[in-house]
């Protein structure tokens, strides 16, 4: 069974980056579903224990950001991968078409709110990217943000190079500040995606997740692919790179993530504090006279 390369799904400033040439579905790192379930159990273990000493340590955060198409499996990803994370230290954020509050404030005001502290994985369920994707795709939207006219470049171009730019230097800050990013787009085919659809609607517990937008924003596919490859290709640097991981198949997919994490979580230069042993014995003894009295 080959071992998993995280370099082989990782994008940076220096790797190029087609979608049209990035694999939905490659050989999966598991034998069978017990295999599969043996391997994310040992890895949830080694990022329990990594997220502990990040904690204990208290200088650095991490935050994961997840971006797909509908039905690509963000949800199921982050329940399975994210299951033997201490639950109070893990923040998690959906995010869904901005309110009229958020439309008061600049585009990254909403995201800023649910950064995760230090010692904690913070995970976006989509996130700031939607801004350079789904108003790109539409961007009739854009009037909804009541950004002053005259602010607005006259090239629609030159306002997504803007806006990547400015989410090159909100990452950039964040990372300084201790706080680096793993970016996720979970890359699945029209036609696997057509496949899930269709299994949701079949399924009675799951048809409310289906709405008539979900089938109109199929129509948009090639445009939101082309706006993908353009904001992975502008946004992934060498500190918060991008990670396009092959959706096809979910567990495998599953297991490429949880692999990933780990191991960046497992790279922070963290540990726990440092103890006095005499002190802690003197503590000890207290506490067992406590137990006598």
């Amino acid at each position: 069974m080959k071992k998993i390369n995280s370099n082989l799904f990782r994008y940076d400033e220096k790797k190029h980056f087609s979608i049209s040439d990035t694999p939905t579905l490659i050989e999966p790192f598991y034998t069978d579903e017990a295999d599969l379930n043996r391997q994310l159990d040992e890895l949830a273990v080694r990022m329990d224990q990594a997220q502990n000493r990040m904690h204990a340590d208290g200088h650095y955060g991490l935050l994961v950001v997840f971006q797909a198409m509908d039905a690509a499996g963000k949800d199921s990803s982050i329940r399975r991968i994210f299951k033997g994370v201490n639950p109070s230290r893990f923040q998690m954020a959906p995010f869904k078409k901005p309110a009229e509050e958020d439309l008061k404030h600049d585009f990254l005001w909403r995201f800023w709110h649910e950064l995760p502290e230090r010692g904690y994985i913070g995970v976006f369920n989509r996130s700031y990217y939607e801004e350079v994707l789904v108003l790109r795709v539409h961007p009739e939207r854009l009037h909804n943000q009541l950004i002053p006219s005259g602010l607005l470049p006259k090239n629609e171009q030159t306002l997504w190079r803007q806006r990547f730019s400015d989410i090159v230097h909100f990452e950039d800050y964040l990372f300084r500040n201790g706080f680096p990013i793993v970016k996720f787009y979970l890359h699945v085919a029209k036609e696997e995606q057509g496949k899930r659809l269709v299994a949701r609607l079949e399924d009675t517990e799951k048809q409310w997740k289906f709405s008539e937008n979900d089938l109109e924003e199929r129509e948009f596919w090639p445009a939101y692919l082309q706006a993908y490859e353009d904001t992975i290709k502008a946004t992934a640097t060498r500190q918060n790179p991008w990670y396009v991981i092959p959706s096809d198949d979910r567990p495998n997919q599953q297991l490429i993530i949880a692999h990933i994490i780990t191991e960046i979580l497992e790279s922070l230069p963290t540990d726990f504090p440092k103890t006095d042993s005499a002190e802690a014995q003197k503590l000890i003894k207290e506490i067992k006279k406590q137990d006598k009295k």
